[in-house]
C-alpha cells in the first residue's frame, strides 16, 4: 500500500520546529540537506527567498503543529490571486528579482567557498590540483569583477560553511574591489584574487593553538603565530605559483609605518597587492573575529581603520577603500533622515553614499519587503550609524544583524532594478 503523500504548506505558514522537504537540486539552496527541521527564523527566510511558495512537511518528523493561516491578512502576498492594478504587478515583479538576485549571489557564494576549501583540503595531499584550483577560482572572480556591470557589493545571510574559506572569499571579494577602484589591470586583479584566496594558508602549518591571534598568547606563542605569513609565502612557492603571489602572502600582515609582521616592512617595499591585502583582512577580522563577541559593526570598523590605524595602511589604498565602501558598508545599522531603522544591504562601489537599504517596517514582513534605492530618494539620507543595542527590539528583531557579514559581487544597479519608497 503507497504511503501517504505528506502535506503541502505555503511557506508563509512555515514555523520553528517544521520538518521541511525542498524539492530542489543541491545546487539550487544553500542548506546542508534538502530535508531537514527548521531551527531557526533566518532559515525560514532563506527558503521564502528561494522563491518558493509552498513545502512539503512531515508532521511525524516536525515539533511544530501544522497550523495553515485561513485569513487573508496572514496570507502571503506572492500566494494571493495576481493583482488587478499595475502597481501591485509591478511590486510582485520587483520582490521576485530581488529575491532572485539574493539567492543567485547566496547560492555562488556557497560554492566558491566549497571551492576554496578543497584547495586547502588539498595542499598536502595534491598539491598540483590545489594550485590548478586556486588558479581556476582566482581567475573567475577577477573576471567577474572586471566585468563593466559588476560594481556592487552585496551582503549576504548567514551561511553554513567552512570558516576559513569563507574568510579567504570575503577577503578575495574585498581586494577585487578595491583592485578595480584603485584601476589595477587584468593581470594584477588576477594575481591579487590569488594571493587573497590563499593568504592564510601558511596557518595549515601551524599548531591549532596558535592559529587564531589571541591576547593571551605567550611571548613564544605570538612569535609562532606571526610567522603564519612566510609559512604561507613557502607555499606558495613549492605550488609553483607566481614569485609576486608569494610576496604578497608574505607581506600581508606588514604595515605601511614599519610595525607589522613579520619582517617590518615599510610602505616603500611592499607591493600593490601586499597595500590592499593588509586593508581587508584587517577589515574583515574586525567584523568577522575568530571570538564573534569582539566584533564591530561594519561602520565601526571602517572608522576604527581611519581614525585610529590609518598609519598602518598606505594613505592612497585606504582613501579608495572608504570611497568605495561610502562610511556605511553593507551591515551597517543606520537611522534614516525620517526616523526609521535600516540595514544597508548592498553598495553600488561607483556610488556608495546612495546604497541599498532594508527598513523597517511593521506594516510589511520582512520577508516580503522590498529593499529601499536611496538613489531614487532624494529626500532621504542616513543620518548615523546604530549598534544593535541601540535599536529599539521591534527594529533589531525586524532588520535581524548578521553574527558574521558575508559579502559577494553583484550587478551594479540599472534604472529597473531600483526600489521605490515602499
Amino acid at each position: 500500500m503507497a504511503e501517504p503523500a505528506l502535506p503541502v504548506i505555503s511557506v508563509a505558514d512555515l514555523r520553528v520546529g517544521h520538518y521541511v522537504l525542498l524539492d530542489l537540486g543541491w545546487m539550487d539552496h544553500p542548506f546542508p540537506r534538502n530535508q531537514f527541521r527548521i531551527t531557526s527564523p533566518r532559515q525560514i527566510e532563506v527558503i521564502r527567498a528561494l522563491g518558493l511558495t509552498r513545502v512539503r512537511i512531515d508532521p511525524a518528523r516536525s515539533t511544530a503543529e501544522l497550523e495553515v493561516s485561513g485569513t487573508p491578512a496572514q496570507t502571503s502576498p506572492q500566494d494571493a490571486p495576481p493583482a488587478a492594478d499595475a502597481a501591485r504587478a509591478a511590486w510582485l515583479q520587483a520582490l521576485t528579482r530581488q529575491r532572485q538576485s539574493q539567492q543567485r549571489c547566496e547560492r555562488r557564494y556557497h560554492q566558491s567557498t566549497q571551492r576554496c576549501k578543497a584547495v586547502f583540503d588539498d595542499l598536502e595531499r595534491a598539491p598540483a590540483r590545489a594550485a590548478e584550483q586556486a588558479q581556476a577560482l582566482a581567475h573567475e572572480l577577477a573576471a567577474e569583477v572586471s566585468a563593466p556591470a559588476q560594481a556592487a557589493m552585496r551582503l549576504l545571510g548567514d551561511l553554513p560553511g567552512d570558516r576559513q574559506a569563507q574568510h579567504a572569499l570575503n577577503v578575495a571579494v574585498l581586494a577585487l574591489l578595491l583592485g578595480r577602484a584603485l584601476g589595477l589591470e587584468a593581470a594584477a586583479l588576477r594575481t591579487l584574487a590569488l594571493a587573497a584566496l590563499l593568504h592564510d594558508v601558511g596557518k595549515l602549518r601551524l599548531p591549532e593553538v596558535v592559529r587564531h591571534k589571541n591576547e593571551a598568547f605567550t611571548p613564544a606563542q605570538t612569535r609562532a603565530y606571526q610567522q603564519h605569513p612566510a609559512l604561507g609565502a613557502a607555499i606558495v612557492r613549492e605550488l609553483g605559483l607566481p614569485e609576486e603571489v608569494a610576496d604578497a602572502v608574505a607581506q600581508h600582515h606588514e604595515h605601511a609605518d614599519g610595525s607589522g609582521f613579520p619582517a617590518g616592512c615599510r610602505a616603500e617595499t611592499m607591493g600593490p597587492a601586499a597595500h590592499v591585502l593588509a586593508l581587508v583582512n584587517r577589515y574583515d577580522r574586525l567584523c568577522n573575529p575568530h571570538h564573534p563577541g569582539r566584533a564591530l559593526t561594519p561602520h565601526e570598523a571602517l572608522a576604527l581603520l581611519f581614525a585610529r590605524d590609518r598609519n598602518h595602511f598606505e594613505a592612497r589604498t585606504l582613501a579608495a577603500f572608504i570611497r568605495m565602501l561610502g562610511v556605511y558598508p553593507p551591515g551597517s545599522l543606520v537611522q534614516l533622515s525620517d526616523g526609521r531603522y535600516a540595514q544597508v544591504q548592498a553598495v553600488n562601489t561607483t556610488r556608495p553614499l546612495k546604497p541599498l537599504v532594508l527598513v523597517h517596517d511593521p506594516a510589511v514582513p520582512r520577508s516580503e519587503a522590498l529593499l529601499l534605492n536611496l538613489e531614487t530618494q532624494p529626500q532621504l539620507s542616513i543620518q548615523r550609524s546604530l549598534r544593535p543595542d541601540q535599536l529599539p527590539r521591534a527594529a533589531l528583531d525586524y532588520l535581524e544583524p548578521r553574527a558574521r557579514y558575508y559579502y559577494f559581487f553583484e550587478r551594479a544597479l540599472d534604472a529597473d532594478d531600483r526600489g521605490d519608497e515602499p
